[in-house]
């Protein structure tokens, strides 16, 4: 009998052009294979898709994959078809012709996978379609949209837990998310799934991103040297408003940049047009509001910068992780001002949610300014959040130019003083007050204004504070509950400072000078091949982009960086030699290796 697993390690070279799995993949694909359901969060770029692709064309019968946007099905299906799966999708865009394609297989039983949007799942005659068809698998993408607790939440999602009863039989269910919570994938498990599901919560470390934050000083001016030090190269600029979006994309041009301009007010065709060109052409930046990025499937992404501050964390994580989708290194910058963090707090106010909503939301605001504000490494700070411990990368802007530090072990006392002598029951808001010596409702109410700590703290502005609140959250000696009314602890290490046996440091509280990197000159982007292979590597794209443009596809469903990269560096002479290199599957192989033979063999050595 043959094994599943050798098969699908077979297929994951001859059909994907891959030599192994990432990390986590094989496990899950293990899960996957013996019938189980499967509730994966792993980050951008670790290989999701592959997990239920993989599968889907090992085993017999038909995966329906859920997918929130059409941009994503349709890329998703351009790059399986590249490489000889059968796949499809059915959606509003469609033309006759697609949907005759489709339809045709689907009634042969030859459909591998099918692509389509909760929202279509709805329709009766989806569902009676489906029926008729040998459905045997679920898979959901961007699974956290079913939770409330989740960051883009869609009703259309709560519909897909009774599907399986609607088409009759039973329907393996595979749920996959790049960020959720404990309280998210909660409501995950408890809306999809009948019983309980294997559960795989992978690292979200990714090294190959470089992690920045600076202070907004004049951002215009930050984002253009940030995006010139990648010219040629594919990136987001992420705006908080449509008109910035739109001015960003008019600065870039004027200094000679390949931009376009995203988001939701623009003509549909024109938000189409500027999408393809995004996916097809090399060296375009797309400025952006946050509408740009579910629905992108492009692993080249070199850079990722924040003109404004995002939400939260969580789609921090998500936005950043669109950059380096194939393992390659690449370079995040988030710039911050007050401005910024006026308007998140003014955003989540003014909302429609509840206060619970609005509570949750305040923390994990919160938490984005420590990570903002760290005194230690970023990525250090980002995995904390998300409860893992690392040592200090040695790649982010603070391993790699320090930053400003004083002593505040009386700061952190007293803040933390503040907490146990209010038994560790308050929220941030509260503890300020009383450092500050502000007589606030709740200091009277609960009589606070009678303790040792009220008022100690006046030599500094409530916003020092809450500087100093965020920074011993990022270096671990408080810790706060994100469930229970925001309220804060002091950690065995906290406790340790708080009785004067350790010392603390915690970052500068003041208008901040430009970064030893500024001062120095224009940053340096990380380089995906060495001098000596930039030419070829130049070439190879030229002549990706003139196939992908023929055929009317995303560059990289020809072939992503990650595979460039491989043969300008090898140089392979004949394609059993290129049959080796990462991406190069048997399709691609018949298909573009002799064209990029004829590239590579004159400047072989």
């Amino acid at each position: 009998m043959n094994d599943p697993l050798s098969n699908a390690r077979a297929l994951l070279h001859s059909v994907f052009g891959f030599g192994a799995f990432r990390p986590g993949q094989e496990e899950i694909v293990r899960a996957v294979l013996a019938g189980e359901d499967v509730l994966a969060v792993m980050p951008t770029g670790s290989g999701k898709s592959l997990c239920y692709q993989l599968p889907a064309i090992v085993r017999p019968g038909l995966t329906l994959v859920v997918s929130p946007l059409i941009a994503l099905m349709r890329d998703q299906v351009r790059a399986l078809t590249a490489a000889g799966v059968a796949a499809g999708s059915l959606n509003s865009s469609n033309d006759p012709a697609e949907n005759s394609r489709v339809l045709g297989l689907l009634r042969r039983d030859e459909l591998r996978l099918l692509y389509v949007a909760p929202e279509r799942l709805a329709r009766r005659d989806t569902v009676e379609m489906l029926a008729e068809a040998h459905v045997t698998m679920m898979a959901i993408d961007e699974a956290h949209c079913v939770s409330q607790w989740g960051h883009d939440f869609r009703p259309e999602y709560l519909t897909l837990g009774n599907l399986a009863r609607q088409i009759g039989g039973r329907l393996q269910t595979l749920a996959f998310t790049a960020t959720a919570d404990a309280p998210t994938r909660g409501d995950i498990v408890e809306k999809l799934f009948a019983a309980e599901p294997r559960v795989f919560v992978r690292s979200f470390d990714r090294p190959n991103l470089r992690l920045a934050f600076k202070p907004k000083e004049r951002s215009t001016r930050q984002v253009l040297s940030f995006v010139q030090a990648h010219r040629g190269e594919s990136g987001i600029v992420y705006c908080s408003s449509r008109r910035k979006v739109e001015e960003m994309a008019e600065a870039l041009m004027a200094a000679g940049i390949k931009a376009r301009p995203y988001h939701a007010g623009l003509d549909k065709a024109v938000r189409d047009a500027n999408q393809d060109a995004f996916q097809q052409e090399d060296g375009l930046v797309m400025t952006a509001t946050v509408a740009f990025g579910m629905g992108i499937d492009k692993p080249d992404v070199r850079f990722v910068c924040h003109a404004d501050l995002p939400s939260n964390v969580e789609a921090y994580y998500q936005e950043i992780g669109r950059a380096g989708r194939d393992g390659l290194p690449a370079d995040t910058l988030t710039l911050y001002g007050l401005g910024d963090m006026q308007l998140r707090r003014l955003q989540i106010e003014q909302s429609d949610s509840s206060d619970e909503r609005k509570r949750i939301e305040r923390q994990r605001l919160g938490a984005l300014l420590a990570l903002a504000e760290a005194p230690r490494c970023r990525r250090q700070t980002l995995l904390a959040y998300f409860g893992e411990a690392s040592e200090p990368c040695g790649n982010c802007d603070l391993c790699v130019e320090g930053v400003e530090l004083f002593d505040a072990t009386v700061d952190a006392q007293k803040a933390m003083s503040a907490i146990v002598r209010t038994g560790e029951r308050f929220g941030m808001e509260h503890l300020v007050a009383i450092l500050t010596g502000e007589l606030t409702d709740n200091v009277v109410k609960f009589k606070h204004d009678g303790l040792p700590t009220f008022g100690v703290g006046k030599n500094r502005k409530a916003a020092d504070w809450r500087s100093i609140f965020r920074q011993l959250s990022a270096v671990g000696l408080i810790a706060q509950d994100l469930m229970e009314h925001g309220r804060w602890w002091v950690t065995e290490e906290g406790w340790a400072v708080l009785k004067g046996r350790q010392t603390v440091e915690l970052r500068k509280i003041a208008a901040s000078a430009p970064s030893k990197g500024e001062r120095r000159g224009r940053a340096v982007a990380p380089a995906i091949v060495s001098d000596a292979d930039t030419e070829l590597l130049d070439s190879l794209r030229t002549l990706r982009t003139r196939l992908a443009r023929a055929q009317n596809v995303p560059a990289y469903v020809v072939f992503s960086d990650r595979t460039l990269a491989e043969l300008a560096t090898h140089r392979p002479s004949s394609l059993a030699a290129m049959r080796e290199i990462h991406g190069v599957g048997d399709a691609k192989l018949e298909r573009y290796g002799a064209d990029f033979l004829a590239v590579i063999e004159p400047r072989a050595s």
